[in-house]
């Protein structure tokens, strides 16, 4: 496979593919001094909600052997501190790599709000809109479950705008395959420049004496998503060859990278494994900067 480490990805240059995936690195404070971020591609900010949320009961984490579920709930700090606090000290520590904020709404027009009250932020790349929420005004349906809700969404967004948007799609089978495309193609109609694949995974812990979560239930991440996130790239990348696909599910060394960018992936994100490895994404960048 011919690989390039640099890459122009949404008109931008991208010293390498490697982000860190959201909910996993904060709003990069929390690596400060562990991890160097600006030899990193860039990074994805954990969820921005509206109003301020403190997440599920604990315990929020539960390991299993193929992975790991969490119910952290979307736990964020809302727009007024994001916007005045974290993003521009996560801006000043970056000069190289990108920052790609996470939008998460709990009714339509809350992400649009949210995109118009950051974008007067220096510094942001793109936005990851995060169409697994649950729209609490249509009991807790998924945004990202039918396209025209879908497209109501990533439009609205669009219209207070002119940043790239990526869409977060959940994996079958939270959607079927054909579901998947349709969503992701109803997302770039209504203005979406990419799409991520994918997000978590819903189930209870396995096992009637295993770990439990305060929820009960969590998004399963880690090792078990590799085949499926490898396959939702191949699908998003078949059905919509122009646009941009950002691979993240269960990738945990520089072959699990190189398989997604071979899968049609221009970026990919790195979650659970540098949970329990911080330094690994590093590694993983200089391993491919020696095959580059």
């Amino acid at each position: 496979m011919e690989f390039r480490l640099d890459r122009t990805v949404f008109g931008q240059h991208f010293q390498n593919p490697i982000l860190l995936a959201a909910g996993t690195a904060g709003f990069g404070r929390e690596l400060d001094g562990i991890v160097s971020l600006d030899r990193l591609g860039g990074i994805v900010t954990k969820a921005v909600s509206l109003l301020p949320r403190a997440g599920n009961p604990a315990p929020r984490v539960a390991e299993f052997p193929g992975g790991m579920l969490n119910s952290v709930g979307l736990a964020n700090p809302g727009l007024k501190r994001v916007r005045e606090e974290h993003l521009p000290w996560l801006a000043q520590r970056l000069s190289r790599a990108r920052i790609l904020v996470n939008v998460v709404g709990f009714a339509e027009d809350e992400y649009a709000q949210v995109v118009a009250g950051l974008d007067g932020c220096p510094g942001i790349t793109a936005y990851e809109l995060n169409l697994s929420c649950p729209n609490t005004s249509a009991g807790g349906v998924e945004f990202g479950t039918t396209p025209a809700v879908t497209h109501r969404v990533v439009a609205s967004c669009r219209r207070v705008t002119e940043r790239p948007l990526v869409a977060k799609l959940s994996p079958p089978p939270a959607l079927s395959w054909p579901d998947l495309e349709r969503v992701a193609e109803a997302a770039v109609e209504g203005g979406a420049n990419g799409i991520t694949v994918v997000n978590t995974l819903p189930g209870p812990p396995p096992g009637l004496d295993g770990p439990r979560l305060g929820q009960g239930n969590g998004g399963v991440s880690g090792p078990s998503l590799l085949p499926i996130g490898l396959q939702a790239v191949r699908a998003i990348r078949d059905r919509l060859p122009a646009c941009v696909v950002i691979g993240v599910g269960g990738i945990g060394s520089t072959d699990d990278v190189l398989q997604y960018l071979e899968a049609g992936a221009s970026l990919v994100a790195i979650g659970t494994a540098q949970l329990a490895d911080p330094r690994l994404p590093e590694r993983i960048v200089g391993e491919l900067e020696r095959r580059g």
